[in-house]
């Protein structure tokens, strides 16, 4: 079935039908297991460089280095992943990855000096893109069509809520224990996944997805790759994750140097609570009404966020900035995976999402080497004054990528 095809039989839904369920047993369930890998990352990912200094006595930049170096194996993962997912099948992918990131997680314990470090934490980014690809493809698989938007905000909650639980557990383990009783916590998470990972069944898995061949040539190939009809909004989310990435790179030392730290460290509460209530609203606004409503609303608040921060004087302006990227960036992010989603069909998920957090990543990796010359240059304030400027633009660049589709302007859901 095409994603056109799919639209149609959304949209041609009777009024007095039923609104389709979105949360099965399946959904719960790998709802779990990617709360687990997302758990895992952003666990580790908080300790990684003090780990890397504390034990093997290097710099601060080397121990950086074991820090990021996951983030590069993930990104070039990307590449591949989706394709490999359509191709083998979603759970198969899942709980083979689950299993290799279960036995990559255990060597962090016998990893005896840097280069081994570097090598396990590059080992597990490649395995974490693809499982997580396949637990995100799974999960679309398994949302109603006409309720894609919410649903994939619930999903989204999964690693929202990780990157609060995960950094505090971490923390809290490796000052009361150290940093092996952590490593153990987290190879129990992987082996925990996989078993709920086997309990997934193997409902939408597409029928032909193991005798499903790479069309001849290079553009057959680049398609296994990345997914033509996702790369427009991925431009999209490209800027909008380089915007984003200056926020979390740059924002301790332009509190630091304005003054302003009790603010910032309250800046990630407000920006998770306000995340956290909004994916229970816009989805459900976007089935309803489209994309656009919500994109546009959540990029003009996005750049209020940015313009806020650029001339903050106080306190609780740092803390209203937190509120409103939640809103924003928080918005953005899964409503733009669901029209990525539903621009490809069902048996091309796997690319889609790829492709998505591919330009996604790519945007968080290349914003702060940009920005970082501009802040240099200008200042923080000013660079986040000109980075409110560019999300204003960047409903330009929304319009002309993705906004003047038919199925941008309507809801996919018909309201009851």
């Amino acid at each position: 079935m095409t994603a056109r095809a799919d639209a149609q039989d959304t949209t041609a839904t009777p009024s007095t039908a039923p609104r389709p369920r979105i949360w099965s047993r399946d959904l719960a369930l790998v709802w779990v297991v990617n709360f687990c890998l997302a758990l895992t990352f952003y666990g580790l990912v908080t300790v990684m460089a003090v780990y890397a200094v504390t034990r093997f006595a290097v710099s601060d930049s080397t121990g950086g280095l074991a820090a990021s170096i996951f983030v590069v194996g993930a990104t070039v993962a990307r590449l591949f992943a989706g394709g490999l997912v359509d191709r083998i099948g979603r759970r198969r992918v899942l709980w083979v990855g689950l299993l290799a990131c279960t036995a990559v997680a255990a060597l962090y314990l016998v990893a005896s000096s840097l280069p081994a470090l570097l090598v396990v934490r590059a080992l597990h980014g490649v395995l974490f893109a693809g499982t997580s690809t396949a637990a995100m493809t799974l999960a679309q698989a398994r949302i109603p069509a006409s309720r894609r938007s919410e649903g994939t905000g619930y999903f989204a909650l999964s690693i929202t809520l990780s990157t609060a639980v995960g950094p505090f557990l971490s923390l809290e383990i490796v000052e009361g224990s150290g940093y092996d009783p952590l490593f153990w916590a987290l190879l129990v998470v992987h082996v925990v996944a996989c078993g709920l990972a086997l309990l997934v069944s193997t409902k939408g898995e597409p029928a032909g997805h193991r005798t499903r061949r790479t069309r001849p040539g290079f553009r057959g190939v680049l398609r296994t790759m990345v997914h033509p009809a996702v790369l427009p909004i991925g431009l999209f989310i490209l800027v909008i994750g380089s915007v984003y990435s200056s926020i979390v790179t740059y924002l301790n030392s332009y509190t630091a140097q304005e003054g302003l730290e009790r603010g910032a460290s309250l800046f990630f509460v407000a920006y998770a609570l306000v995340m956290f209530v909004s994916r229970f609203v816009m989805g459900r606004l976007q089935d309803r009404r489209g994309d656009n409503v919500v994109v546009y609303s959540a990029v003009v608040v996005f750049a209020g966020a940015l313009a806020l921060l650029g001339t903050a004087s106080a306190d609780w302006m740092i803390v209203a900035t937190g509120a409103l990227t939640g809103f924003g960036f928080g918005t953005i992010n899964p409503a733009c995976q669901a029209a990525a989603v539903a621009r490809v069909s069902q048996d091309e998920f796997g690319v889609a999402i790829s492709t998505f957090f591919l330009m996604l990543d790519g945007g968080v990796g290349l914003g702060p080497v940009v920005l970082g010359l501009l802040a240099e240059r200008t200042g923080y304030a000013t660079m986040f004054l000109v980075l409110a400027a560019v999300m204003v633009a960047s409903a330009g660049l929304y319009a002309a990528v993705h906004g003047r589709r038919p199925e941008a302007r309507r809801g996919r859901a018909v309201v009851t």
